[in-house]
């Protein structure tokens, strides 16, 4: 994974931000995907939680969007074949994995009524994503 560690203005103390690059990632749908960001946050009521955000165009409201369900198997597939990779080069294993995909991007906390995002967060079991329902 390319980018740099950077603090972000956004992010609760203790957080970390690892900026992804513009290269794309392969998911299931064939939609194009690139990582936005990585945030690794502090421990919380479910452990340490890290979340990786996607900038995913074409769930865009109108024209050709994918749909909900589509976003849900490429959310998985990211989760699995992506994150969980990597979660190693940040250091202790969180307890949760959260995945976003948004149709631009936008900075971490922001509300953007006019952007269509899907989050969904995964426990790690077994070397597995696990699909909570969030």
């Amino acid at each position: 994974m390319t980018g740099a560690v950077v603090p972000s203005p956004a992010a609760a103390a203790g957080d970390v931000i690892l900026v992804g690059d513009a290269s794309p990632i392969d998911v299931p749908s064939g939609q194009l995907v690139t990582l936005q960001d990585v945030i690794w946050n502090e421990a919380g009521p479910t452990g340490l939680t890290m979340r990786f955000r996607f900038v995913a165009p074409q769930i865009a409201r109108g024209a050709a969007a994918v749909d909900a369900e589509t976003a849900l198997a490429d959310m998985q597939a990211l989760c699995q074949g992506f994150a969980l990779s990597r979660i190693a080069e940040f250091g202790p294993k969180p307890g949760q994995i959260i995945i976003s995909l948004s149709d631009k991007p936008i900075p971490f906390g922001e509300s953007a009524p006019d952007v269509t995002q899907f989050f969904e967060a995964f426990t790690i079991q077994d070397g597995t994503c696990v699909w909570e329902m969030y």
